[in-house]
């Protein structure tokens, strides 16, 4: 059974390798693009001969990929770790505007189908959404007048 997944693999940004839990380093082997991201790709020939081999992968090497912006990912990830109160936080204060937002859809379903059009739809209800709070705080007059400035 596998059980070393790509989080077990720590990247060496200075060296431009992943090294395994078994110490051994998987270096850059090429870079291909799907679905419009740029991603790098990483591998070693020392699993074949590894005593952890049949945790890590099934085939004759362990690959890693890795996202060209994935710096960013770990970045977010390194201030979420150093402070996991501010997860909690977001979450408290994303709830009400989604639960809102939820309410006026009639908490059931999309009526677009297709991830464009879903899209499109929850942006206007996020605008709509939005609106509303600005006329709430601020009032419709001073809204409409903000609008034609």
């Amino acid at each position: 059974m596998l059980h070393h997944g790509k989080q077990d693999f720590r990247y060496v940004a200075a060296e431009d390798v992943y090294v395994c839990p078994a110490d051994e380093r998987l270096a850059y082997s090429f870079t291909t693009s799907e679905n419009g991201l740029v991603l790098r790709r990483y591998a070693t020939k020392a699993c074949q001969s590894c005593a952890i081999k049949h945790s890590c992968t099934t085939g004759k090497e362990r690959r890693i990929t890795r996202w060209e912006h994935e710096h960013v990912l770990e970045a977010v990830q390194r201030r979420l770790d150093e402070h996991p109160e501010k997860m909690r936080q977001r979450r408290e204060t994303v709830e009400h505007p989604f639960g809102t937002i939820k309410a006026r859809m009639g908490a059931t379903h999309f009526l677009m189908k297709t991830l464009p059009r879903v899209a499109t739809e929850m942006a206007l209800h996020v605008l709509a959404y939005n609106l509303t709070r600005v006329m709430n705080i601020i009032g419709v007059q001073p809204l409409m007048a903000a609008m034609r400035a």
